[in-house]
C-alpha cells in the first residue's frame, strides 16, 4: 500500500507506450476500435476499465465485464473490476449505484509483459465523494487479453497475477518495468 501514495518521483527514466485513441463506441459504452497489436490491447484495458469504475455503478461494471470477456473469462460475479466498485461504494458508505461518488481513472503507466497478450496499466485513482476532498492513490489492472472477432476482449481463464500498484514515476514504478502511457493523436 505505501508504494501506491503518492511519493517521491525517480530521476530516471522509463520508456513510452503509444497506446492508440477508441475509433468507435462500443457495447457498454466501452470505447474501442483498436488495432490488433499490443498497444491496442492495452488501450483496450484502458477503456473497459475507465468505464467500469468511473460509472461509480456495480451494475454498470456488471454489464462491461458481460459485454468484454471472452466466453469462459470473468464473469460480473468474478471480476475484479466489479469487486473494486463494490469495495469503493462500500468504503464510502455507498449503495451500489453511488451517485454522490465521483470516481477519476487516469492511465498513467503500462507494462506489456508478453505476446499472449497480457497488459498491465497503472492509474492514478482519484476518488471525490461530493463536498470532500479529492483522495489519490494508484491502483493497478492486469489483464490478459485475446482479439475476438473484431476487438480485444479480457481472455478465457483466471484473470492474470496482480502487480503491484505503485505511484507512477516513482524508482519502484520503474523497477517494477512500468513504462509512460503516451495516447497519439
Amino acid at each position: 500500500l505505501d508504494g501506491a501514495q503518492p511519493g517521491t518521483l525517480s530521476r530516471g527514466s522509463t520508456g513510452v507506450i503509444h497506446i492508440p485513441q477508441p475509433r468507435s463506441l462500443g457495447e457498454a459504452q466501452v470505447g474501442t476500435g483498436f488495432p490488433k497489436t499490443t498497444e491496442g490491447a492495452l488501450a483496450q484495458l484502458i477503456a473497459i476499465d475507465r468505464r467500469a469504475i468511473e460509472s461509480s455503478s456495480v451494475v454498470t461494471a456488471q454489464d462491461v465485464i458481460a459485454a468484454w470477456a471472452a466466453p469462459g473469462g470473468p464473469t460480473p460475479d468474478s471480476w475484479s473490476g466489479v469487486a473494486a466498485v463494490q469495495s469503493l461504494l462500500e468504503s464510502a458508505g455507498l449503495p451500489a449505484n453511488g451517485s454522490v461518488l465521483a470516481i477519476q481513472l487516469e492511465p498513467a503507466m503500462g507494462l506489456i509483459q508478453d505476446e499472449t497478450p497480457t497488459v498491465c496499466v497503472d492509474f492514478i485513482l482519484t476518488v471525490t465523494v461530493r463536498g470532500g476532498q479529492p483522495a489519490r492513490i494508484a491502483a493497478a489492472d492486469c489483464q490478459h487479453m485475446t482479439w475476438m472477432g473484431d476487438r480485444w476482449v479480457i481472455a478465457a481463464g483466471d484473470e492474470a497475477a496482480a502487480t503491484p500498484s505503485l505511484w507512477p514515476g516513482s524508482q519502484a514504478s520503474y523497477d517494477a518495468g512500468y513504462q509512460w502511457l503516451e495516447v497519439e493523436p
